[in-house]
């Protein structure tokens, strides 16, 4: 198993012995510095070169938002934060976020698999970030153009081909909505909870979405929603 290198920045020296202690304690992973502000990160992302940094949105004086730019173009930023609002995640995403955790939407393990998931490349969103990029993903289907919300250059989701899959597959309104949520990375649970249905619709919801896109996995299903599995 390859060791991810993390940085985490967040105000609260609380949180951050806290993540410290969480991600030492696994196999895979290496915390090489911690950053009390968005600045700070800056500059301990330009010494250690992590793969993967925590970052919180509000650190006075010099905050998340303001340093994430310049962040996302060093390593990917998964965003860990208190922080809800649809402009606030909007924001991060556009400004190159590989991921956003809002505190108390996830478990400890979700929070270990969401850093491995964005250092080895995929997005993870808990509930109220994925309801944020549903919501620009069907808007952006109704207009025709291109992404309101833009994520890492490694992650970006292209809503005009999703919308061609939508057209030649068949899904029903509700397995579109599923499988975006898939897509951002969601398990079955967090799918059920942001759609208001049990797990077990969800289930019933998949095995029908892996037929009409003739799939197996989940893996292949988003292959062939973005438009990616290779053709046979």
């Amino acid at each position: 198993m390859n060791t991810i290198t993390v940085l985490v920045a967040d105000d609260n020296p609380v949180v951050r012995a806290g993540l410290r202690s969480l991600l030492g304690d696994r196999p895979g992973f290496r915390v090489v510095a911690e950053a009390a502000d968005g600045r700070a990160a800056l500059r301990e992302t330009l010494r250690t070169r992590p793969q993967v940094i925590l970052l919180d949105v509000r650190m006075p004086p010099y905050d998340g938002l303001k340093a994430l730019p310049h962040l996302a173009r060093l390593a990917r930023v998964l965003m860990l934060t208190y922080s809800r609002e649809p402009e606030t995640v909007e924001e991060a995403l556009r400004m190159g976020a590989a991921g956003y955790l809002v505190h108390g939407e996830f478990t400890t393990e979700e929070l270990v698999g969401a850093v491995r998931d964005v250092g080895e490349g995929r997005a993870r969103f808990t509930a109220t970030a994925s309801e944020v990029l549903l919501r620009s993903l069907r808007a952006t289907a109704h207009q025709g153009g291109g992404p309101i919300v833009s994520m890492s250059p490694h992650l970006e989701i292209e809503s005009s081909r999703m919308q061609r899959n939508v057209e030649q597959c068949g899904l029903s309104a509700r397995e579109v909505e599923v499988m975006d949520l898939i897509a951002t990375g969601l398990n079955n649970r967090q799918i059920a909870a942001t759609c208001f249905i049990t797990e077990k619709t969800v289930k019933n919801h998949i095995n029908r979405i892996f037929a009409k896109l003739h799939t197996h996995t989940r893996a292949e299903a988003i292959a062939s929603w973005l438009g990616t599995r290779p053709t046979r």
